[in-house]
């Protein structure tokens, strides 16, 4: 797994989540569990964010990219 990845689910919590819970999957550990899952949501998640970033550049307000990216997750102020 990319390791920025893992830093950032840690970051999140979810590495203590899913290592109380692994028993539930029988493998015992986070690193044995989600893995696969949590690497394909974080793909989604960078893929969406491109796609976001150049629908802005293709129509010309790429300085507004890092608000589009955010209003599009629903994150952040409303304006």
């Amino acid at each position: 797994m990319n390791e920025r990845i893992k830093q950032l689910a840690e970051q999140a919590g979810m590495v203590r989540i899913l290592n109380e819970h692994a028993h539930e999957y029988g493998n015992g550990t986070f690193e044995n569990t989600l893995y696969p899952e949590l690497e394909k949501f974080a793909e989604l998640i960078v893929n969406e964010c491109t796609t976001v970033i150049e629908k802005n550049l293709f129509q010309g307000i790429g300085w507004n990219t890092s608000r589009a990216v955010k209003r599009h997750f629903g994150i952040g102020e409303e304006e």
